[in-house]
């Protein structure tokens, strides 16, 4: 009987043992959070944040992506607690597209749309039937079309706002031939147009300056206040104590002033 009795115990002691290291295990795993990011700017702001999150106990792993379809894939499968690479316009299409139910956890930065000199060097001198790069994608194209309508260069059909394609310009005074091409692939193809409207992250790609555009979105302008760049998570994820470590460590001052400095006005803390 006492024998009987010392093997109860001691299986329970195992297995008293064995839910102490899932605890901890479990523990540990929620003081690690798994990040993925585009390459620049975005991976280069969550290795700063990282060492806030460091001083907080927290493992920051930066997984970084060259395309627009896999963070987002890989976040819908739980193999990454958040991505940092898209804004909200995008977002929502992608999730209306692939039936997947992601959500902001937080606003973070925009990055300044710019147009930027080709053949042409300023928007005085820009001739008839100039060519004009914009981005060929729905929620960039907008954008672009508004900048551009911004400089008096094209005026879009009045409430087309950012489902604006180039059917929607109904004044085009010098007759520019607007030419949509994948947003990557326009900085490669600058000398080749009169002028073109580039993503913020694809002109720090290409290593071209917010100061040497010949004009860029204004800080109150829709495109900062509508397509600035967001923390993404799963829905119901929002509130998990290491997402808002993550947000308030890429939202703090210390992140904010890399940003300024490093970039220059091309990336602009929305916080």
């Amino acid at each position: 009987m006492k024998k009987t009795v010392y093997v109860i115990l001691a299986a329970a002691l195992a297995v008293g043992s064995l839910t102490a290291c899932g605890s901890g295990s479990s523990d540990a795993a929620d003081k690690t959070i798994v990040v993925g990011a585009s390459p620049s700017p975005h991976a280069e702001i969550l290795a700063e944040a990282q060492k806030i999150l460091e001083k907080q106990g927290y493992t920051l792993e930066i997984k970084e992506y060259n395309d627009y379809v896999q963070p987002n894939v890989a976040l819908d499968a739980g193999d990454l607690d958040a991505n940092y690479f898209q804004h909200q316009p995008y977002l929502d299409q992608f999730n209306a597209e692939k039936k997947m139910d992601l959500v902001s956890a937080g606003m973070i930065h925009y990055e300044p749309f710019g147009i930027y000199a080709g053949k042409t060097t300023s928007l005085e001198g820009l001739p008839e039937g100039a060519q004009v790069a914009v981005p060929n994608d729905a929620t960039n194209e907008a954008r672009a079309l508004l900048l551009l309508e911004s400089q008096g260069i094209i005026r879009v059909k009045e409430g087309a706002g950012l489902n604006a394609t180039k059917q929607d310009v109904i004044e085009n005074p010098k007759n520019v031939e607007i030419i949509e091409m994948e947003a990557a692939q326009i900085p490669r193809s600058l000398q080749d147009v009169d002028i073109a409207v580039i993503n913020g992250n694809y002109a720090i790609g290409a290593g071209l300056k917010v100061s040497d555009a010949l004009a860029c979105e204004d800080s109150d302008s829709i495109g900062a206040t509508t397509y600035g760049n967001i923390v993404a998570v799963q829905k119901g994820h929002e509130s998990d104590e290491k997402i808002k470590a993550l947000v308030d460590a890429v939202k703090s001052s210390e992140v904010k002033a890399f940003m300024e400095e490093k970039y220059e006005g091309a990336v602009v803390p929305l916080s």
